[in-house]
């Protein structure tokens, strides 16, 4: 059945598949653990057991989260050996390296402090559990520095040279890791994955406070989450727009479809909305902002903007897809910056937990961040298209020799089993959600609530329908 597909094409869409299931995880688990630490300094410094009481509802969740982030992470990795041999050989001795200091320097510092930041509060006490906390929060961003540089590498290699067999070495290491877009992509990727927290913690507890006015737990996520969107979400913008500027000099292709611009324009609009067809090699319906296109890409009126027409066919990307998911991330991002301002009104006027479209609209929004990550992640992945290292190695030359039959049937029990492990633990991340922050998760951390638990006492307690307390 699968004979009659691109072997490449099948090998593609199973890699986006993987990434894209995976990605969330991380994005989630990055902002989550630093805010676990965040509450957990809170209540050092202020003994409000409030604070504990938060940190132990997320810290449930936090810990599915990153175990699901493990594992599709493992099987996302396996795909550079069977689909993908021609690129791990060609770009193994830069990237290999680059992948193993992430396992060594981050990984390592996860698991190693996991265990201690779940059970260990009793055992080591509170200073000392802080510092676990603080260093898993450290560890997964030391995750995001070395897995963006790698992927930045690839959009804007640096530092490399090519040996005889045709593989790229490294020259310079510190060119290899802080190549040109690392920077930006970084801390792009960071203020997202922060953002995309905040607004599923400022989700869960505006349903709370829609349910239970009073509830103080809720009230705490609430008005965290907010100031972090009144602060962080406009401050992306300004991120994203040095990101933009970055991207243009160095992929003007990327940006050329992001826009959807065929035709090379001095004094560029801005086309908010309209239909790119490759084919025909224009955009159709546009709807045009007169020369701001060119404004907000050279911060000039009539600064040059290059179209795909610039390019060969073979060498563009498919603006049928990045202009479209592009947009959608931009959309998402807008949105987040008004919940924000509005949030900020509203504390002003006294009335932060009273306002019910607010919350319902914070509700809404909880998912959010998921759709803008994973539509971010499309437009850099396929706006780099038709290279993997961009410039240097196409896709086609990089994919194994490998039948359609074998990578379709694998791309099917992916999705198949994706469905049902990572649809459960999903499932019961929302059930974990779903119970009140005030009702406790009565975990074992917190000297007040939980002293004395066995680990086992703590899971059993953590699980819904489940009596811990009579083992």
């Amino acid at each position: 059945m699968f004979d009659l597909f691109d072997p490449l094409l099948l090998a593609r869409i199973q890699f986006a598949f993987t990434v894209s299931a995976h990605i969330v995880f991380p994005a989630f688990s990055i902002g989550l653990a630093s805010y676990l630490a965040v509450l957990e300094a809170l209540w050092l410094i202020t003994k409000d057991d409030a604070y504990i009481k938060v940190f132990d509802y997320w810290k449930v969740i936090f810990a599915v989260a990153f175990g699901m982030g493990v594992v599709s992470g493992i099987v996302m990795s396996y795909q550079f050996g069977t689909n993908w041999s021609v690129f791990s050989d060609k770009t193994g001795p830069v990237l290999g390296p680059l992948m193993g200091y992430e396992v060594l320097s981050a990984f390592f510092l996860e698991a190693g402090f996991l265990g201690i930041m779940l059970f260990g509060f009793n055992k080591v006490g509170p200073r000392l559990h802080f510092f676990a906390t603080a260093v898993v929060a450290v560890g997964t961003l030391f995750s995001a520095f070395w897995i963006l540089s790698v992927n930045s590498w690839m959009h804007t290699p640096a530092g490399y040279g090519i040996n005889e067999a045709g593989q790229f070495i490294a020259e310079d290491w510190f060119k290899v890791v802080f190549n040109p877009s690392f920077p930006y992509r970084l801390v792009h990727m960071v203020l997202a994955a922060y953002l995309t927290t905040a607004f599923v913690v400022g989700g869960v507890g505006a349903w709370h406070l829609i349910r239970d006015a009073k509830d103080r737990g809720a009230r705490i996520m609430f008005s965290m989450a907010m100031w972090m969107a009144l602060i962080v979400a406009p401050l992306q913008v300004v991120v994203g727009d040095f990101h933009g500027l970055n991207t243009l000099e160095h992929q003007p292709a990327k940006i050329a479809a992001m826009e959807g611009h065929y035709e090379t324009r001095q004094g560029a609009p801005l086309i908010l909305f309209g239909v790119p067809d490759d084919e025909a090699e224009e955009t159709k319906y546009a709807v045009e902002v007169p020369k701001l296109g060119s404004l907000i890409l050279t911060h000039e009126w009539d600064g040059e903007v290059k179209g795909l027409k610039a390019w060969p066919k073979e060498d563009r990307p498919p603006a049928e897809i990045v202009f479209w998911t592009f947009r959608i991330m931009v959309g998402i991002g807008i949105a987040m910056m008004a919940l924000g301002l509005w949030s900020g009104f509203q504390r002003m006027r006294g009335k932060l937990y009273d306002t019910p479209l607010m919350l319902w609209a914070a509700v809404a929004l909880a998912p959010s961040g998921f759709v803008a990550v994973v539509a971010g992640w499309i437009t850099t992945e396929v706006g780099r298209q038709p290279w993997t290292v961009y410039g240097l190695l196409r896709t086609v030359d990089s994919v194994s020799p490998i039948g359609a039959a074998a990578v379709g049937a694998s791309l099917a029990a992916f999705v198949v089993v994706y469905f049902f492990v990572f649809g459960a633990g999903v499932f019961y991340i929302l059930r974990l959600m779903s119970k009140s922050p005030d009702a406790g998760t009565a975990t074992e951390i917190g000297p007040s609530r939980a002293a004395g638990l066995t680990p086992m006492q703590a899971i059993k307690r953590a699980l819904p329908g489940v009596d811990g307390g009579k083992d």
